[in-house]
């Protein structure tokens, strides 16, 4: 069963240690990079691994964009070990769980970005509701939902 679990000082070095497939590098960032912008906009945001049991098996941020105001879900990742079963998806919808209950402000808009050739992540947000807001920038592309 999934779960997400906020990154703490007890289990940061879990994250540090995924690993993305060859090739994904162009698709989304590393969880370090990911943690060192969580420092940075730290009153606004939430870095979770993405856990099996207690193994993590990815990670996700959820920052809120106060400015905008929406929510905004950044470098949603699966290790490379534990791709293809189904996690990407079970994550997904624990964060948006998590963003409906509104923990930084009233916003129901959640926005995301995901490269052009990243064609199964596509596939997947899209499946959960998610449309292209006709927005890009460079290789990505904006998707956007409204929460119920």
């Amino acid at each position: 069963m999934i779960s997400l679990k906020r990154i703490t000082e007890d289990n940061f070095i879990d994250a540090f240690n995924l690993k993305l497939a060859a090739g994904q590098e162009a698709f989304v960032s590393h969880p370090i990079r990911s943690l060192a912008q969580a420092y940075v906009y730290r009153e606004q945001c939430q870095p979770f691994g993405i856990c099996e049991g207690e193994t993590m098996v990815g990670y996700v941020m959820v920052i809120y964009d106060y400015d905008i105001p929406e929510y905004d879900i950044w470098h949603m990742m699966i290790d490379e070990a534990s791709q293809g079963k189904g996690y990407g998806s079970a994550a997904l919808d624990k964060v948006l769980d998590y963003i409906r209950t509104k923990p930084f402000g009233s916003s129901g808009r959640v926005t995301l970005t995901c490269n052009k050739d990243n064609i199964h992540a596509l596939e997947l947000y899209r499946h959960k509701g998610f449309a292209e807001t006709g927005t890009e920038d460079d290789d990505e592309i904006e998707l956007s939902l409204l929460l119920q």
